[in-house]
């Protein structure tokens, strides 16, 4: 199986995203590094979504994004050229289906973590501030990027509910829109362009990003009791 990448990078500070797979990326000081781990990253992927899992894979650098942002951070500005393109409406129920899964499953991860407020995790800033270190600080964080996602696509949403509420009302909102499908490039916020595709992988993306650290934090807090592994990472995995 070919995974298709779209190189973010910062010099050589990498985000690597698979584009076939919307959501799946790695993070590496080069590109080496990142494209070493890519395949088990999908694998993991493949696995949440309940999908059967190739024995072989295959890493292509289909577009180079250099940026001058906190790659390191995971701060991130890219429009993958194949976000520019129509989206048909069984492929965005597709996709919508997938964003909607990683808020329940997340919703899962959090709820099963009985002390939401006690973590091992070391305190640490970066261009956003203080990263969040408990389960309750990840999941508003993850939460509360809602009204902000649907807002650079200009659909009216907030962060009221829980991360799986409020994301199916600016779904709803979304849908408003006869015109929703055409996948119209928006000018958001800090010069940074966004579609519709871009906003579900987004959200994708940045579930995964938190629900990683969030089930770490958990297995290395807890000893790892009773902690489920809804989206399917790596158990050896780290530094993702």
């Amino acid at each position: 199986m070919n995974i298709e990448c779209v190189w973010e990078h910062n010099g050589n500070d990498t985000l690597l995203y698979a584009a076939n797979f919307p959501g799946a990326y790695t993070r590496g000081a080069n590109l080496e590094t990142a494209i070493q781990k890519m395949p088990a990253e999908v694998q993991s992927y493949l696995k949440w979504k309940g999908e059967s899992v190739p024995q072989s894979f295959k890493v292509t650098v289909i577009q180079d994004a250099p940026c001058s942002l906190d790659i390191r951070d995971a701060d991130s500005d890219v429009l993958f050229a194949s976000e520019k393109e129509p989206i048909s409406l069984k492929e965005y129920i597709a996709l919508k289906g997938l964003v909607l899964k990683s808020a329940a499953d997340f919703l899962t991860l959090y709820d099963a973590i009985w002390d939401k407020t006690a973590s091992v995790a070391p305190v640490r800033t970066t261009f956003y501030g203080q990263v969040p270190r408990t389960a309750d600080e990840m999941y508003q964080h993850t939460k509360n990027v809602n009204a902000y996602y649907f807002g650079e696509i200009e659909v009216d949403a907030d962060n009221e509910g829980t991360i799986l509420s409020c994301r199916r009302k600016g779904f709803e909102n979304l849908e408003q829109n006869s015109d929703f499908l055409k996948n119209v490039v928006f000018e958001g916020s800090y010069g940074e362009s966004w579609t519709l595709r871009k906003m579900l992988r987004r959200f994708l993306w940045h579930d995964r990003i938190h629900a990683k650290a969030m089930y770490r934090m958990a297995m290395k807090t807890f000893g790892g009791h009773q902690i489920p592994n809804v989206f399917h990472f790596e158990e050896s995995e780290s530094g993702t």
